[in-house]
This record gives C-alpha cells, sequence and structure tokens, in this order.
C-alpha cells in the first residue's frame, strides 16, 4: 500500500523544493553572467587600483571558488537570511519586502481584471461561433496579443497620459499632495490604471480566445443538452451549467502564466516607473547587485509555487473529483 501524505504536507514539500531548486539553479545561471559587482564599482570609479579591486573581492567573498560560494548562499538561506545590498546599503528581505505591496497590487489587479473581461468576452463570442460579434471579438484579441507589452505602454502614455492628460504616467502616487483618507486611495488607483491597463490588454487575450474555444466544447456535452431539454433557459445553461467546466483551463493557464505575468511586469514597471520587484530587478541587473537578484528570483519562485497551489485548490471547488486525490 503507498503512503499519501496529507495535502498540505505536499503543498509545503512542493514549496519547499521548487524554491530551493530554484535557488540553486538561479545562482549558477548568474555566476555565468560575465562581470560582477566589483567590476561595475571599478568601471564607476577611473582612479581604483588593482590592489584596492583585489581587497574588494576579497571583501565580497569574490575570490572564493563557486562551491564555496554556494555553500555560504545555502546556508544564509537556510538561516532565512537574503544577505545585503552593496549597491543600495540595505538588506535584502528589507528591501524586497518594501517593494512587493506595489507588484502585488498590479499584477493581482490586471490578472483580475483579465480573467474577468477574458472570461466575459469568451462566452459571449461562444454564444454563436463564427457570427459578427465572434469575429470582432476574436479580431480585438488577436490585436491585443499580437501588440509588445511596452508598446502598449508607449500608446497608453501617450493617449491618456500626454494628449488627454486624463491619468498620471508614472510613479504610485503624487507625493507632493499630501492626500489622506479615500484621496489617497483615489491618487494609488489613478497611477495604476494605465500599469494595469497595459498587463489586461495583453491577457485579455489570451483568456478570451481559451474560454471561447472551451465554451464553444462544453456547449455540445450531453448535460448541456438535457439543461435545455429541462426548460433551463440559455442565460443559466451557461452561467451556471457550463461556465463552472468551461473555466476550468482557463484556471489552469493562470498557474502557467503566473512566472510569465512576473516576468511581463518588468517591463511594465520601468516603463511607468512603478516601485515594485520588476523595477528593483532591472536594476538590480544593471549594477550586478547579484544578492538583491538572487533574493528577487527566490521571492519570484515562491510566488508562482503559491499561485499554482491556490490554482490547485480552485480545481478542488470548482470539481469534486479533484478532491479525492
Amino acid at each position: 500500500m503507498s503512503l499519501r501524505l496529507p495535502r498540505p504536507l505536499r503543498y509545503l514539500l512542493q514549496i519547499l523544493f521548487v524554491v530551493g531548486a530554484t535557488a540553486i539553479a538561479n545562482f549558477f545561471l548568474l555566476k555565468l553572467v560575465p562581470g560582477d559587482l566589483v567590476d561595475v564599482i571599478a568601471s564607476e570609479n577611473s582612479g581604483i587600483t588593482p590592489e584596492h579591486v583585489a581587497q574588494l573581492r576579497v571583501a565580497y567573498g569574490l575570490d572564493q571558488s563557486v562551491l564555496a560560494q554556494l555553500g555560504y548562499y545555502v546556508k544564509s538561506l537556510l538561516s532565512l537570511d537574503l544577505g545585503y545590498s552593496f549597491r543600495y546599503g540595505e538588506p535584502v528581505a528589507d528591501l524586497i519586502f518594501g517593494r512587493l505591496p506595489a507588484t502585488l497590487a498590479l499584477i493581482g489587479t490586471g490578472l483580475a481584471l483579465s480573467v474577468a473581461v477574458g472570461v466575459l468576452l469568451g462566452v459571449l463570442a461562444a454564444r454563436r461561433p463564427h457570427g459578427m460579434l465572434d469575429t470582432l471579438l476574436s479580431g480585438l484579441a488577436t490585436a491585443g496579443y499580437s501588440a509588445p507589452m511596452f508598446w502598449t505602454a508607449l500608446m497608453l502614455i501617450v493617449g491618456f497620459g500626454v494628449h488627454l492628460n486624463w491619468l498620471p504616467v508614472g510613479g504610485i502616487r503624487d507625493v507632493g499632495a499630501g492626500y489622506q483618507g479615500w484621496a489617497l486611495w483615489l491618487d494609488y488607483a489613478r497611477h495604476l490604471a494605465l500599469p494595469v491597463a497595459t498587463v489586461a490588454i495583453y491577457y485579455v487575450a489570451i483568456y478570451a480566445r481559451l474560454s471561447r474555444a472551451s465554451m464553444i466544447e462544453t456547449l455540445q456535452e450531453d448535460y448541456i443538452r438535457t439543461a435545455r431539454a429541462r426548460g433551463n433557459g440559455e442565460a443559466r445553461v451557461i452561467w451556471r451549467h457550463a461556465l463552472k467546466n468551461a473555466i476550468l483551463p482557463v484556471i489552469t493557464m493562470l498557474g502557467l502564466q503566473s512566472s510569465a505575468l512576473l516576468g511581463g511586469s518588468i517591463v511594465v514597471e520601468t516603463v511607468f516607473a512603478w516601485p515594485g520587484l520588476g523595477q528593483l530587478s532591472f536594476e538590480a541587473i544593471a549594477s550586478r547587485d547579484v544578492n538583491l537578484l538572487l533574493g528577487i528570483l527566490l521571492m519570484s519562485a515562491a510566488l508562482v509555487a503559491l499561485m499554482n497551489i491556490a490554482v490547485d485548490a480552485c480545481y478542488g471547488l470548482l470539481d469534486p473529483r479533484v478532491r479525492k486525490t
């Protein structure tokens, strides 16, 4: 008889394995990149001597072998120490958790909006396949998916930020305005609008096409014909009976797209000067701040693992057969 672990323990082991394997892989990949922090410091100080460069490598531990550096890194992780950012002069954990809420607000809002609008458009298109509405929505979805995210961001800035002057084009809030209470939250929302729209335009296209194809297939099932034969209206058949099964591929795509969404946030946050993990990782790459970059990648791996666990939990809620596994 095979040993079956409790589901929470399986989830915990899954997170530990994914995060640990990702941390080691990222460490070796970053060591393959030419240059390090000392090279950046030397390039910024033309008068630095080779002796000083050698002293800096000893001080930062870069004179040791790669395996020795890996051992020190793993030991630090086991003690929940992400290290120190030599570029910012702060602990890596403080920098990451200071920027994490901005990134979660961006990708969380963008993801929720993408799924809601994408599923709605997909269901509307699936009601009459190859009709006028289906053709129009499919064309718009293809256009949104084909446009690069940075181009969409720039067009939104030019249209709504420059010409119409409706929305701010950078930052997370207006620091000098001194807003309080609901006015401050409204200011946050106004600054969040364009970055979220950039993310949503791209991912709405994916979820709209996926939900359309899944809904068309689901509407041909026998239990849907039975529901119609019992006198249920078309709206009740779609939203109560068909959607629960048709949305399962969309939930699967959510787990698969979580890593891509975090990667895409680098572009969006850089364009809109959004102070999140994406912009912080871009700055860490430019300054060769390996400790900071490793911490960001570790946090990203943990977020992706948690996202996939949340997807499994949603499967259990929507499909009772999954709860028995």
